[in-house]
């Protein structure tokens, strides 16, 4: 299985805290993000991880250099940091990842390092992990169900009433929804331009398409995307203390 870290972004949101730091190295607590991620897929043995880099990526691959000398993680350079979204920066794994199994994860997420055992022991050889237990708004990437469990629709525009929660970033997929998940990446970057949107947009595409993504539900473990400054002072005050 090949663990995909997306790490490429400038993080304008977290300004001035992002102007000379990429958001992934920044520290809750004692830690940084990128460090507690590490952690929590290096003590699931998952060490075969590749990090999409973009913004300051010198000092990504100097942290990870300096605190795991061991790990030896393949870096791609998403040179249009500046100018696309997360789904050109998924596809620009795809030489690495094809005719793999894929774990995918967002860089700047806070979770219980237990999430990754929910996901991973689940019987759904395709789905992501999914947070029920919180309101819902504009922000989040959120999900819809059909009645067998599968997802009928994820984005930032489901309507709240159908919406069950909202996707926290990390995602499991098994070798041949990965192969077709990077053909219809090659459709939208190559043919379509579509590289300033999220990755969530081809999994919508897969779902017309026919492919089944299951929710998996993570209850009361905790997790926190960091999007804001407000969201590093949130995660200090209620998220760490279920972290360490």
């Amino acid at each position: 299985m090949k663990t995909v870290i997306l790490a490429a972004g400038i993080s304008s949101r977290l300004r001035p805290l992002t102007d000379n730091i990429p958001k992934c190295l920044l520290k809750v607590a004692d830690k940084t993000i990128l460090e507690r991620t590490l952690d929590n897929l290096i003590s699931y043995n998952y060490n075969d991880i590749i990090i999409v880099t973009g913004y300051l990526e010198e000092q990504i691959k100097q942290f990870v250099s300096e605190h795991y000398p061991n790990l030896n993680p393949s870096y791609i350079f998403n040179d249009k940091f500046k100018t696309t979204n997360n789904i050109y920066s998924l596809w620009m794994t795809k030489n690495l990842v094809l005719n793999n199994e894929m774990l995918l994860l967002d860089s700047d997420i806070l979770f219980e390092r237990e999430i990754l055992d929910v996901l991973m022991k689940s019987n759904y050889e395709n789905c992501l992990a999914l947070r029920s237990d919180h309101q819902l708004g504009d922000e989040e990437i959120k999900v819809s169900l059909n009645d067998d469990k599968s997802i009928s629709e994820i984005s930032k525009t489901v309507d709240l009433k159908s919406a069950v929660g909202e996707s926290i970033g990390i995602e499991k997929f098994s070798l041949s929804f990965t192969n077709k998940l990077f053909e219809i990446l090659d459709r939208n970057i190559l043919y379509e331009g579509k590289t300033n949107i999220f990755y969530e947009a081809a999994f919508q595409e897969a779902i017309n398409e026919g492919e089944k993504i299951y929710a998996v539900d993570i209850g009361s473990l905790k997790c926190i995307e960091l999007d804001f400054a407000e969201d590093i002072e949130k995660a200090n005050r209620e998220v760490i203390k279920y972290l360490d």
